[in-house]
């Protein structure tokens, strides 16, 4: 089992978004032996929130060999070809570091906001993880939702692109959309139990040995949990 941090993107009243916090942050729990580097994504939220994907950019250079993870970036809502962009120049910047947790998220607000329909999401999703996974292959891509002529470079150097992990709840819809669209799957900590995540993830190598896929290639992670010094 590895452990990683998520990087302190809220803004809780005191909250510095400086640079030189985050690399102090990033440096700390890296000497302390996490190894997993965590950013999560909204466009609004209650609270100031800082972009996750530009503050993951900002620590590449102090985060050793840890991995860097998105937990989870909204294709739907940033759109896959800027997405992939951004997850291309992160993998690029950190020499292969990157996984990808995708996900459509449950905010109406970035939805609002992005100018999608939110009851569209699931469909968009969909063709969204297609796209770029088409897009960091260095191929062209065209949808339903979306056209774009590749390639985009730089390409990842990552062979063929970073791991795409999708983010699911735990529904059974959710986890057979794992299975199929994704190289693993980023559970969410505020909705399970170490019972209930086993049982879940049992779901997940089912569904995988139905699509004749490799469960021991695919990867697993939970996402976000959150301690407090009070």
């Amino acid at each position: 089992m590895r452990f990683g941090v998520h990087l302190p993107l809220m803004d809780f009243g005191d909250q510095s978004f400086a640079a030189d916090r985050l690399v102090n942050y990033v440096q700390t729990a890296t000497a302390l032996g996490f190894d997993a580097i965590a950013a999560n994504d909204h466009i609004l939220f209650a609270t100031p929130w800082l972009d996750g994907p530009t503050a993951l950019a900002a620590v590449v250079c102090c985060s050793g060999d840890a991995r860097l993870f998105t937990t989870v970036a909204n294709p739907v809502v940033r759109g896959p070809a800027a997405l992939a962009k951004v997850l291309a120049g992160l993998d690029v910047m950190s020499g292969g570091r990157l996984i990808a947790g995708l996900g459509p998220g449950s905010s109406e607000w970035d939805y609002a906001n992005a100018g999608v329909p939110f009851d569209e999401r699931w469909v968009r999703f969909d063709e969204a993880v297609l796209a770029i996974r088409t897009l960091l292959r260095g191929e062209s891509f065209a949808g339903r939702f979306s056209t774009v002529k590749g390639p985009l470079e730089p390409l990842p150097v990552t062979p063929g692109g970073p791991p795409l992990w999708i983010g699911s709840w735990g529904s059974d819809s959710g986890l057979r959309r794992v299975a199929r669209l994704g190289d693993g799957w980023v559970a969410s900590a505020y909705n399970t139990t170490p019972q209930h995540f086993r049982q879940k993830w049992l779901r997940v190598q089912e569904h995988l040995d139905r699509g004749d896929r490799d469960a021991q290639k695919f990867g697993n992670g939970l996402a976000t949990m959150w301690f407090s010094p009070r």
